[in-house]
């Protein structure tokens, strides 16, 4: 090998190595060369020997978690914060943030000995610990495993007592950070020894030409009696500084479990009662996961601070209900034969019918027969929604929906649950959803939903919480459905939509607007279902509401969400 080939090759072996090191670094261990020495014949032990290097991270970690780690803190500047206010007070306070970070993040986190620990970090080892030996642990952990953001903002809950903990714990601190450096001492004394034979060696060299060794390839006696003697020094405190934390370690702050398990507990309240929001307001897990920290941060505190998060319950059991009426629906289909019978549907006609269309003078047969509605056709079990065109639920947000009914649940909650349901149950139809929010004539706003394009949960939120206050109107909104409806119709040809009237009120129409409604129906071939909420009258006989719909009901318990059951069976 030439002189160009063999220094390619001792790079490589370099670069190679310095790969490895800072791949061990990163993973919280200690970083040696595999090029380098343990130590030479004669020369007395490795500078490592007496006084071995720990680990700075308490939980079992891979590089690969480690980058999870970065690009979560990264993201949060709620942990970097948190983070730069720990480090102006205690050391090595960021190791104990990817430490909690890590054990609510892995699959199963694994803590390392305390003796396999770097002295300095052993009240963070302590500290981790008592999180992980916490009764609320296994809890949590349901949580934010293999979540970043739950993994983070647990660490977030957790804030507080890791202040309260590390200030109580800060003369352990002291004390391990004393032992480190007695540590770190006997490794430098090791290191000095181990020096010594080489210089004696090197001036015997120059002195006499001779190696500098005795015949068995050993250090001169005075060098050997100086590092044995160095050597027996560093081992001691080493011993010394082991005792030492270990006494610090099993003095530890009693109060440290108590408030470990303090914060495990209101953390996992905390991540039990978000991942119930994001469930009842419909933020699947992979939407979750398509946010940014800040975004799902942002998502989440708007969740719990919004017009309707008290009834973040009653939202996932109207949704739950909804899914089960669904099931219903599907599992008794059209497609479940029951025999024959007669009518128009070309659909569902028998093939002997279709078969007499072969024959051109059957075919007039078959075109009077279709006119009389009398073809032979398959009869099917179950009900089958009719509708196609978009379906738009109108909210009633005067003043009186905000009046409370039984389990003190509003008027408006019950409109707005069932509202959100029904998006849930058109964008299941690959139908338009629209949310009309009215109250007075003049007062009135419009959220679109296509079918085609994501229902943000911004947007979602942003109709669920508009409330405009005032009187009611039946005119304005209804003409602003009918308008939208015709405008589908006109687009995509689309027609038969459903039209959701959630009210608490009854309000008079003109006659000439009576007139334009009942045609565009005819027209349109849409429905329209109407909810009286807390109002019988509303949904008398003889009311406005009765003469504009064609199903209609009486809602009085706000607590049961069966009461529209039908709605999500026919719509």
């Amino acid at each position: 090998m030439d002189d160009d080939a063999r220094a390619d090759a001792a790079a490589d072996v370099d670069v190679d190595a310095d790969v490895d090191v800072a791949a061990d670094v990163a993973a919280g261990g200690t970083a040696s060369r595999p090029d380098e020495p343990a130590g030479r014949a004669g020369t007395g032990p490795a500078p490592s020997a007496a006084a071995p290097a720990g680990h700075a991270g308490a939980v079992v970690a891979d590089r690969f978690d480690r980058v999870v780690w970065h690009d979560i803190y990264g993201q949060s500047a709620a942990l970097r914060e948190l983070a730069g206010e720990l480090g102006e007070r205690h050391a090595h306070s960021a190791d104990l943030l990817t430490d909690a970070f890590l054990a609510a993040y892995k699959a199963a986190p694994r803590l390392r000995e305390a003796a396999e620990m770097e002295h300095s970090r052993l009240v963070n080892h302590r500290v981790v610990a008592a999180l992980l030996d916490s009764p609320g642990f296994a809890e949590l952990h349901r949580e934010t495993v293999g979540d970043p953001y739950a993994a983070a903002m647990a660490v977030l809950a957790q804030a507080g007592a890791l202040r309260r903990m590390l200030d109580d714990a800060r003369p352990d601190r002291d004390r391990d950070e004393r032992a480190d450096r007695a540590r770190q001492g006997a490794g430098d004394a090791v290191t000095v020894g181990a020096e010594a034979p080489r210089q004696t060696g090197d001036e015997a060299d120059g002195s006499d030409g001779s190696d500098g060794s005795d015949e068995d390839g050993t250090a001169p006696g005075p060098a050997a009696d100086a590092v044995r003697r160095t050597d027996g020094d560093a081992g001691d405190a080493a011993r010394r500084a082991a005792v030492d934390a270990g006494q610090a370690l099993a003095a530890a702050v009693p109060g440290v479990p108590a408030a470990a398990r303090g914060a495990v507990a209101r953390s996992a309240a905390g991540a039990r009662k978000e991942a119930a929001l994001m469930r009842a307001w419909g933020v699947g897990a992979g939407e979750q996961e398509r946010m940014s920290f800040d975004e799902r941060a942002r998502l989440a505190e708007r969740l719990r601070t919004g017009r309707l998060a008290e009834w973040a319950e009653l939202i996932g059991r109207f949704r739950q209900m909804a899914d089960g009426e669904r099931a219903r629906k599907v599992e008794n289909a059209t497609g479940e034969l029951i025999g024959v019978t007669l009518g128009d549907d070309l659909s569902r006609v028998v093939p002997s019918e279709l078969a007499s269309l072969g024959l051109p003078e059957l075919r007039a047969v078959f075109a009077a027969r279709y006119a009389a509605g009398e073809l032979m056709l398959y009869d099917s079990r179950g009900e089958q929604a009719t509708g196609r065109g978009a379906v738009i639920a109108c909210v009633d947000t005067s003043h009186s929906m905000y009046e409370a009914g039984p389990g003190g649940i509003t008027r408006e909650a019950w409109a707005k649950a069932c509202a959100l349901a029904l998006l849930d149950q058109a964008r299941q139809g690959g139908r338009d959803f629209v949310g009309i929010v009215f109250s007075a004539a003049d007062k009135l706003r419009v959220f679109r939903f296509p079918a085609d394009r994501p229902a943000g949960p911004d947007r979602v939120l942003d109709f669920a919480e508009t409330f405009l206050g005032g009187g009611t109107s039946y005119q304005r909104p209804l003409t602003a459905a009918c308008e939208l409806l015709e405008e589908e119709f006109n687009d995509s040809a689309r027609r038969r939509g459903d039209i959701v009237m959630l009210t608490d009120d009854d309000c008079g129409v003109t006659e000439e607007w009576m007139r334009g409604w009942n045609e565009a129906k005819r027209r349109l071939g849409f429905r329209v279902f109407g909810v009286g909420i807390g109002a019988p009258r509303v949904a008398a006989a003889g009311s406005v509401l009765e003469a504009l719909c064609d199903n209609l009901r009486s809602v009085e318990d706000f607590t049961d969400v069966h009461a529209a059951a039908d709605l999500f069976r026919v719509i």
